[in-house]
């Protein structure tokens, strides 16, 4: 099967509506338009209809669309984003985006019962979770009662691993993310589904030992280049990983183009393509077909 006849699902995106835009914190824009040399008509704001023509163009059929929380409110840079953006777009066009709830482990109880509302009620297919913006490991206590809501719903949960970038100049964060530490929560929480993304860079191999010791662990290859992946992650989701890895882009960091182009320069085998770009995303996230 050619890469024109697989209609990828990307499980990792930004919404980047002009509404979205102007209630983000302002070193959000310096970090893409520096670190990640975003275009401006993204950085600017796309609506929802010029980011479906996006998606056609890269030949992708779904995006799922974080409503992320990075950081306790009130504190310096920090910024939670509205899930009604996301909701609205999902009502819009129910067969081409899905929601993904944002976490914050300090919200006690209140989080856990955000969590199930919005997946109940709004019908979000998953959980997402930054745990450097929380400076707390993915393994801590607090993140604990959200594991168990999201165990208990049956939604995946994808969490940022690897190291973290200097977003803003005035509050550099920590990289407390190892992909190592997936492994006690898998452990203890057999019944989550858990989604690493970022590859896990630069401790990549490491996220691939977690993917393959538990069933339950998968990883997300967004965010980084296809064409900079390590060499043994494309081993990896060409032969034994396969079923293991799920396409992103985390959007706008890679443009939905780019990484297609990149993936079918890899020259994966045809199966092997076809359940990184959609079907292993069709399983995990239980989506229509």
């Amino acid at each position: 099967m050619s890469d024109e006849q697989v209609r990828a699902i990307d499980v990792v995106c930004n919404l980047f509506t002009p509404e979205v835009v102007q209630s983000r914190p302002a070193w959000t824009r310096s970090f893409h338009k520096g670190k990640v040399k975003g275009e401006d008509r993204v950085l600017n704001g796309l609506t929802v209809e010029q980011h479906i023509e996006l998606l056609d163009e890269a030949g992708i059929e779904r995006a799922l669309l974080i409503a992320p929380k990075m950081g306790r409110p009130g504190l310096p840079d920090s910024w939670h984003m509205d899930p009604r953006h996301v909701a609205d777009a999902v009502q819009a066009h129910p067969d081409r985006f899905s929601g993904l709830i944002g976490l914050d482990p300090y919200a006690g109880m209140a989080g856990v019962r955000e969590l199930e509302r919005w997946v109940r009620e709004y019908g979000f297919v998953g959980a997402h979770l930054y745990p450097h913006w929380f400076e707390l490991p993915p393994d801590h206590a607090r993140y604990y009662p959200l594991y168990a809501k999201c165990a208990e719903l049956g939604v995946p949960i994808q969490m940022q691993v690897g190291h973290c970038l200097r977003y803003s100049e005035n509050n550099p964060l920590p990289s407390v993310g190892r992909p190592i530490l997936l492994d006690t929560i898998a452990c203890h929480f057999p019944e989550l589904v858990i989604i690493g993304i970022h590859i896990g860079w630069p401790w990549t191999e490491e996220m691939i030992a977690v993917s393959y010791k538990h069933p339950n662990v998968y990883i997300g290859v967004d965010a980084y280049a296809p064409k900079h992946w390590d060499p043994k992650l494309v081993h990896y989701i060409n032969t034994f990983g396969q079923d293991k890895v799920l396409f992103g882009t985390d959007f706008p960091v890679i443009p939905h183009k780019r990484a297609r182009t990149e993936i079918r320069e890899l020259g994966l085998r045809p199966e092997a393509e076809r359940k990184l770009l959609r079907e292993n995303a069709l399983r995990v996230y239980d989506l229509p077909r």
